[in-house]
C-alpha cells in the first residue's frame, strides 16, 4: 500500500505521511510487491530499491498463493523476513500501514526480532477483509499483540477493540492534507483552464467499483438530468466498472489521474459525491473540505465523523440513488461559503498528522 515509479499514483496517503514523518524521524519503507509465477507480470519492473520523496524504498518480493488468501500473512512474514533481518540493529519500531496480510506479518516478525510493532488501519483492511474467516481469526491474535494499533477514524478503532484490540493501546490518528496544494480556488478560473463550460459540477474522485456507488451516482445523476440538462457529473479514477460507464454529453470519465491535479478539478466542482458502501476516512472528503466544497457521500465508517453539519454537505444511507439524488439537487440549490467549510472541516496538514503518528511509535517504544 505505498507507490513506485511504476504505480506513482498509489496509496498518496501513505506517501505524504510517511514523508512528513521522515522529518522526525529514520524511516525506511518496505513497500512489497505480490508475486506468483505467470501473475502480476505488470509489476516485474518495480525496482528493488528507491527513494520517493526523500524517503529510502525497498520492494521485496512476496510470495502468495491465489485464492488461499488465509496464508497470506505467514508467506508476506517469511518473505520479507531476509530484508528486515538486515536492518534489525538500525530500527526502534516496526510500522504496519495495513491489517492484513501486513498488519498480522509485522506482529510476527516484531515477536521475531524483538521489535515493538504499530498496526495502522485504513478501512477495508478491517470492514472486509476481517469479515472473511481466516483473516479474522489471525486478526483476533495480532491487534491484541501489537503494542498500538491506530486507526484513521474512532469508527475503525471501535472495530479494532471489537477484535480483540486493547482499548487503551488503540488510537485513532486521522490523515492529513496537503494545504500547500488544496485550499478554495476559483471556481470559474479552473472551469475556464479545464474547458468546462457547465452551469453546476458533481465530482466523484476513487475507484470506479461497484462498492464505491458509482452505479447509485449515475443512476441519481441519470434521475436528475430528467429535470436538469445543465449539470456535469465528472469521474476521476480506474477501476472494473469503467468499461460499463458510457460517456455523454452530461457524464465525463476521465480515468486515474495525478494528485497534483486534483485540486483544479475541486476547485471547479460545485460538490464532491463519495456514495461508498464502505470507508475508513476518505482522503478525497478531506481535500474536498480543504478546498471549500461540500461533499454528499453516505453515512458509513468515518465519514459521519467528518460531515457533522449542514454547512459541509449531507450523508446518505448506502445503496440509495434516489436518497442521493435528492441530496445532490438539495446541496447544489444553496450557496456554500468555501471560507465557512474550511473554517468548519478542521482538517489537518500533513505534518501535523505525522506528528501525531510518531507520538504513538514513541509510547509504543516506552
Amino acid at each position: 500500500i505505498f507507490p513506485s515509479s511504476i504505480e506513482p499514483n498509489s496509496a498518496p496517503f501513505n506517501r505524504q505521511q510517511f514523508a512528513a514523518l521522515g522529518k522526525l524521524c529514520e524511516v525506511q519503507v518496505l513497500a512489497t510487491v505480490p508475486w506468483f509465477p505467470f501473475v502480476h507480470r505488470s509489476m516485474n519492473a518495480v525496482p528493488a530499491q528507491e527513494e520517493i520523496d526523500g524517503l529510502a524504498v525497498r520492494h521485496p518480493r512476496t510470495f502468495y498463493v491465489p485464492k488461499w488468501s488465509g496464508l497470506s500473512a505467514a508467506l508476506h512474514a517469511a518473505s520479507i523476513f531476509p530484508a528486515l533481518r538486515g536492518l534489525r540493529d538500525r530500527f526502534d519500531v516496526l510500522l504496519a500501514a495495513w491489517a492484513y496480510p501486513d498488519g498480522v506479518a509485522a506482529v510476527l516478525l516484531g515477536s521475531l526480532l524483538g521489535l515493538p510493532t504499530v498496526v495502522k488501519l485504513h478501512g477495508s483492511d478491517i470492514d472486509v477483509l476481517s469479515e472473511r474467516m481466516a483473516p479474522r481469526r489471525q486478526l483476533r491474535w495480532a491487534l491484541p499483540t501489537a503494542r498500538r494499533v491506530v486507526a484513521v477514524s474512532q469508527a475503525l478503532a471501535d472495530k479494532a477493540i471489537a477484535l480483540g484490540a486493547q482499548s487503551d493501546h488503540v488510537v485513532t490518528v486521522r490523515n492529513g492534507v496537503d494545504t500547500g496544494r488544496f485550499f478554495p480556488g476559483d471556481r470559474m478560473e479552473a472551469r475556464k483552464k479545464l474547458g468546462i463550460d457547465a452551469k453546476r459540477v458533481i465530482l466523484f474522485v476513487g475507484r470506479l467499483e461497484a462498492d464505491k456507488g458509482i452505479f447509485e451516482l449515475l443512476a441519481a445523476h441519470a434521475e436528475r438530468s430528467r429535470s436538469d440538462t445543465e449539470t456535469l457529473l465528472v469521474l476521476i479514477g480506474e477501476g472494473s466498472v469503467r468499461a460499463q460507464v458510457t460517456e455523454t454529453p452530461s457524464l465525463r470519465c476521465l480515468g486515474a489521474l495525478p494528485l497534483s491535479e486534483i485540486p483544479d478539478w475541486l476547485a471547479a466542482s460545485d460538490l464532491l459525491a463519495l456514495p461508498s458502501y464502505h470507508e475508513g476516512l476518505p482522503n478525497v472528503i478531506l481535500e474536498a473540505l480543504a478546498c471549500g466544497r461540500p461533499v454528499v457521500a453516505t453515512s458509513v465508517g468515518g465519514i459521519p465523523e467528518l460531515i457533522t453539519a449542514a454547512t459541509l454537505g449531507e450523508l446518505v444511507p448506502p445503496k440509495d440513488a434516489r436518497s442521493l439524488a435528492q441530496a445532490l439537487s438539495r446541496v447544489l440549490s444553496r450557496a456554500h461559503d468555501p471560507s465557512a467549510i474550511v473554517a468548519a472541516s478542521n482538517t489537518r496538514s500533513w505534518a501535523q498528522s505525522a506528528a501525531e503518528l510518531h507520538r504513538v511509535l514513541q509510547e509504543a517504544l516506552a
